[in-house]
């Protein structure tokens, strides 16, 4: 993943300084910025004419987009009128004088990209216009479907991850089950305990990592018992769930733990968390104890569950 952004890092560097230079030496786009440019092209090529339409399909802020369509009627470039189809919104649509300027840009574009290629040996330009179709066509399909379990990462965290895990387990369990700020103080005990002192043979943190982003984490430690396992800080993000992670993240603590000769792993949870369980029962732990008590401002019902890595197997 760290290899694939500063390619395309690098990608946006080149293609932005090779188009500036484009623009600076050729004056594409004057009297007109870029974005007022690309705001006529669209007015002159799509059939959504909306300002709403305009505003998702160019990504704009909706204050800029309307201060920008004010100065187009101003110029006598475009003509803003209700639209038929819903009062509500606003139909834009160019003037001849609006027309004429849109397609003096598009030309001058079309011109620039031209002799750009010009530099290019013809048996290269077939290859560069199949590249950039499949940039499209992969970033295309990325936003649109679904994400998918395959997509899913585990890793080792990086610095900075241990404090989103602070954060976000403090941030959705106050969301999902109104607890305290006392949930993210223990949360911080035990991250800060692990950061500062942890034996990587026996321990580690799971990160879960999807498009470039966490979603999910787990935690497994030495337990105070001699030969036990604990794991902890079990956290799948709401946007996430359904994807397997939290079954994913299980199944790599328990095999850590039992790769590195624990003979048990022991987790703690309370009896809200109906979905952790289910996981917790499908890797086979079995409940042990359990009692209520008063804690992160709720009552709640605490559960000991434990897992015999010596008597079963993945």
């Amino acid at each position: 993943m760290t290899e694939t952004v500063q390619e395309i890092r690098a990608f946006n560097r080149f293609y932005t300084n090779l188009i500036g230079a484009l623009d600076y030496s050729r004056h594409l786009h004057a009297p007109y910025t870029l974005t007022e440019s690309r705001v006529l092209y669209e007015l002159a090529r799509s059939p959504r004419t909306d300002a709403a339409d305009l505003r998702t399909e160019l990504s704009l802020d909706s204050g800029y987009l309307s201060r920008l369509l004010a100065k187009f009627e101003k110029d006598g470039l475009v003509e803003r009128a209700p639209s038929e189809k819903d009062t509500r919104r606003r139909r834009v649509t160019l003037t001849t004088h609006g027309r004429g300027t849109a397609e003096l840009l598009d030309e001058r574009s079309r011109d620039s990209v031209a002799s750009l290629l010009s530099t290019v040996p013809h048996e290269d330009r077939t290859r560069l216009a199949e590249a950039m179709r499949d940039i499209r066509e992969i970033f295309s399909d990325a936003r649109h479907r679904p994400p998918r379990r395959e997509d899913v990462l585990l890793r080792e965290p990086n610095p900075g991850d241990l404090g989103w895990m602070v954060q976000r387990n403090a941030a959705l369990y106050t969301a999902e089950y109104g607890w305290n700020a006392d949930y993210e103080g223990l949360v911080a005990r035990i991250v800060a305990d692990f950061a500062e002192d942890h034996d990587p043979h026996l321990e580690r943190v799971w990160i879960a990592e999807l498009d470039g982003r966490q979603v999910g984490c787990v935690m497994c430690v030495r337990d105070e018992a001699p030969g036990a396992a604990r794991l902890r800080l079990l956290l799948v993000e709401p946007g996430a769930r359904g994807l397997g992670i939290g079954d994913r993240l299980v199944g790599a603590c328990v095999g850590f733990a039992r790769g590195a000769g624990y003979r048990e792993t022991v987790l703690w949870t309370n009896d809200v968390l109906a979905s952790a369980r289910r996981i917790y029962q499908r890797h086979g732990f079995v409940l042990v104890d359990e009692k209520p008590h008063r804690s992160f401002g709720a009552d709640l019902v605490g559960q000991d569950w434990r897992l015999d890595l010596l008597g079963t197997q993945e």
